[in-house]
């Protein structure tokens, strides 16, 4: 649409790529390569944060590391990919979107370094991938296995006279089970150790691959952990042991030499991934100004469901209005919806899952679930016309729970009288000052048996099942995300840029055919000087 404002937008979008190319080619000259240098050292958000000319954050998101790692790829002028890990808490499923892409950069035929101070499991399934893997020399492979556990304040609860009064349709919907029992149930124990055991067996498997070990062999290996950084060389889980200086002469030693080139190893050159981001990843290239190139929503879903707007979590009324937008925009012509979040609201999720349906009647939506995509993440998912995970994705948790805390015994205790007059037999039913009465309890009952029997009907029609066999897998149940693609409540194991992918085929666009990834919700920046902050802030030639 060629609209006034747009045009003008297209036309600054222009300019800042005339200005952002002497710096490209300053960064990145056609007679040399560099590596790219990624850290991984805080939180790594789904999408990037703000970035702001002249700050020192050059953090990427997920989905913008991922493209760069791709892009890097290949790119003839990046000779190789340089991986730092500080401390980055990752998240099963990020580990596994991150190991697929470095295992993309290992494939194009490019050396992938990694250094650390200190390694996780998390870490090391990425880090595990690399063609040369150092550690500092009194460094820490804390490779000791996998752990899945909570706490349980039954016992704390009852100290303080609290009761909770839950009620829960399905037999293994669990998430309440920490208010009212001082251990695992058997149910919780039974689907964790499933868990656990596709997890752990992907871990194994990935660090095999990229160690070339045998699987018993690594499983030995993590049952001997932790290994300070001398003895993870010794057992083969690390090349060897460097101080931060004496990186770049070990990158000079892996740099690809051109076969034009008769002077031997060159150095490393150095370019940091937000500014290879800013200059590469992000150029769109020219924009047409009369006609907008394609483009494709990326939206973030994050954090609990609840009712109403607001920035926190999934507010099911800012999120539906967005997907109403997006379905009204001709130039949108698909929707990833990245969903990663543990569910809430049953009448939030229900509102949303209505807003996806809609919108998927309109254009192609694909889901792509991040670590978790449980209980009303899972509602929204299923109305996608594809459903992405990663092997790692916590999944399903097709069950109802709820309840409220019962106070009189607190209030008791602490000298505090509560009194009241009601009209109607059910008006105190959510009062704190007492429990729930048995006719209480039934009716609660029958209406989440109703939201229930709503979300397994929900669940059969968007994937294309009976009721019976997602009865079979619901009942609160937990899943991995290999497990559940077995069982058909995922399509297709992968991350963000696979479900891009399968968006764009579904929107018919051609292989190569330029589109442009629209971020939503969009975060405050200042869109054209966006490269210039990183290259500012950043560098070119730091390790």
């Amino acid at each position: 649409m060629a609209t006034p404002l747009r045009v003008a937008g297209r036309f600054v979008a222009n300019l800042a790529r005339a200005a952002r190319r002497p710096f490209a080619r300053a960064a990145l000259p056609r007679d040399t390569g560099a590596w790219l240098v990624v850290r991984l050292a805080a939180s790594l958000d789904e999408l990037g944060p703000p970035r702001l000319p002249f700050t020192p954050d050059g953090a990427l998101g997920l989905l913008d590391l991922l493209q760069t790692l791709e892009r890097a790829a290949s790119d003839p002028q990046i000779d190789g990919v340089l991986l730092r890990f500080s401390g980055a808490p990752l998240g099963f499923a990020q580990a596994l979107s991150l190991r697929r892409a470095i295992d993309g950069v290992r494939a194009a035929g490019k050396p992938v370094a990694a250094w650390a101070e200190r390694l996780d499991a998390q870490e090391y399934l990425v880090a595990s991938a690399a063609t040369k893997l150092w550690l500092a020399p009194v460094g820490e492979l804390f490779l000791v296995g996998l752990r899945l556990d909570g706490f349980y304040l039954r016992g704390l609860l009852d100290h303080l006279a609290v009761k909770p009064e839950v009620v829960r349709i399905g037999s293994h919907k669990t998430a309440a089970e920490h208010l009212t029992r001082e251990s695992m149930s058997p149910e919780e124990r039974e689907q964790l150790d499933r868990l656990i055991d596709d997890l752990f067996g992907e871990l194994i498997a990935r660090i095999a691959a990229g160690r070339g070990l045998e699987p018993a062999a690594v499983r030995a290996l993590v049952d001997r952990g932790p290994f300070r950084a001398s003895a993870a060389v010794e057992v083969g889980l690390s090349d060897g042991c460097l101080y931060p200086d004496e990186i770049s002469a070990a990158l000079d030693a892996l740099t690809p030499i051109p076969p034009s080139d008769r002077q031997g190893p060159r150095r490393a050159r150095l370019i940091e991934a937000a500014v290879y981001h800013g200059l590469r990843t992000a150029d769109a290239g020219w924009r047409p100004l009369f006609r907008d190139l394609p483009r494709i929503a990326y939206v973030v879903a994050r954090g609990a469901i609840h009712r109403g707007s607001g920035a926190r979590g999934i507010a099911s009324d800012s999120l539906r209005q967005l997907l109403e937008a997006l379905g009204r925009d001709d130039d949108v012509c698909g929707v990833v919806l990245r969903i990663d979040s543990p569910g809430g609201d049953g009448v939030a999720s229900d509102l949303l899952w209505r807003a996806v349906s809609q919108l998927a009647r309109l254009k192609p939506v694909v889901a792509s679930m991040g670590d978790v995509a449980a209980s009303g993440g899972y509602y929204l998912a299923s109305a996608a016309d594809a459903i992405f995970a990663e092997a790692g994705t916590l999944t399903g948790s097709i069950g109802v729970v709820g309840g409220k805390a019962n106070l009189e015994g607190l209030y008791r205790r602490i000298g505090v009288a509560r009194d009241a007059v009601e009209r109607g037999a059910r008006a105190g039913l959510l009062s704190d000052a007492r429990g729930f009465t048995p006719d209480e309890r039934a009716v609660l009952r029958d209406d989440m048996a109703s939201l229930y029997a709503t979300f397994v009907a929900r669940v059969a029609e968007g994937r294309g099942l009976t009721l019976q066999a997602v009865e079979r897998v619901a009942q609160g149940r937990v899943w991995s995300g290999a497990r559940a693609r077995a069982l058909g409540l995922v399509d297709a194991l992968g991350g963000p840029l696979d479900a891009l992918r399968e968006t764009r085929r579904r929107a018919g666009l051609r292989d190569g055919e330029r589109v442009l990834i629209e971020s939503h919700p969009r975060l405050p920046a200042l869109a054209g000087l966006r490269w210039l902050r990183s290259l500012v802030s950043t560098g070119i030639d730091r390790i």
